[in-house]
């Protein structure tokens, strides 16, 4: 049986349930190639993430807006001189993280099926609607799930409504993910439970410090260890 006091298990998508980041850092490391006749890397990434910063709010989270800040970063260190071949090179880039084929991590089917009979799982996930929608049927891991929710951003407000509609309030929740900007912190502030579980690679905005003291945080080095892990909750 589930402890009594948790009955809601939200998951993160990207980094968590499959790989994401590592190729945004392939990427980018085509990127940097592209422009090595204009630009130092160390100069060129720094640049390359201040658009991104910028650009959030207008585009969001996700491929496309990555795409169109690289071309506005490329524009910027040539002084406007981009020829249009490294433009379409550049879109290219983008199409092809938008096909690539989806990875699911070590554990995440077999730890999803266990915890379904007890728990209500949602799948919260931001990023481009059309992207994370194709995702998450390539993984095949949608049928483990009572409800998926793509939304722009992740904060406290985020998760107290979603657990309130999906489950029995954000303080009967648990949310685990591999940010801790995005998914630890926010869910504490809501009230949760929350798991991190460490990627290999984590986008320089997405960093946070680990809340150590707080009486709800957990982490895992794995989803293979989080039954284990809920088990000594109950």
């Amino acid at each position: 049986m589930a402890p009594s006091r948790l009955t809601t298990i939200g998951f993160d998508a990207d980094d968590t349930l499959w790989h994401n980041e590592r190729f945004f850092k392939l990427t980018q490391d085509r990127f940097a190639e592209l422009l090595a006749g204009y630009s130092e890397w160390e100069s060129l990434e720094e640049r390359l993430l201040a658009a991104e910063r910028r650009n959030l709010a207008h585009y969001g989270y996700g491929i496309k807006g990555f795409t169109l800040s690289m071309i506005e970063t490329a524009i910027e260190v040539t002084d406007g001189t981009l020829p249009a071949s490294v433009i379409g090179e550049i879109l290219e880039a983008g199409r092809d993280m938008l096909s690539h084929p989806v990875e699911p991590l070590p554990h995440v089917e077999e730890t999803l099926a266990a915890l379904a009979g007890d728990f209500r799982l949602v799948l919260i996930t931001k990023g481009d609607l059309f992207d994370q929608e194709r995702k998450i049927a390539a993984s095949g891991l949608g049928e483990h799930f009572h409800a998926v929710e793509i939304v722009h951003e992740k904060t406290s407000e985020t998760y107290q409504t979603l657990f309130a509609r999906h489950g029995d309030g954000a303080a009967r929740a648990m949310m685990v993910g591999n940010s801790l900007k995005s998914d630890i912190l926010p869910a504490l502030q809501a009230g949760s439970h929350a798991v991190h579980v460490p990627y290999e690679l984590t986008w320089a905005l997405e960093h946070a410090d680990e809340p150590v003291d707080h009486d709800r945080f957990h982490q895992v080095a794995h989803l293979g260890e989080l039954a284990e892990m809920l088990a000594r909750l109950r």
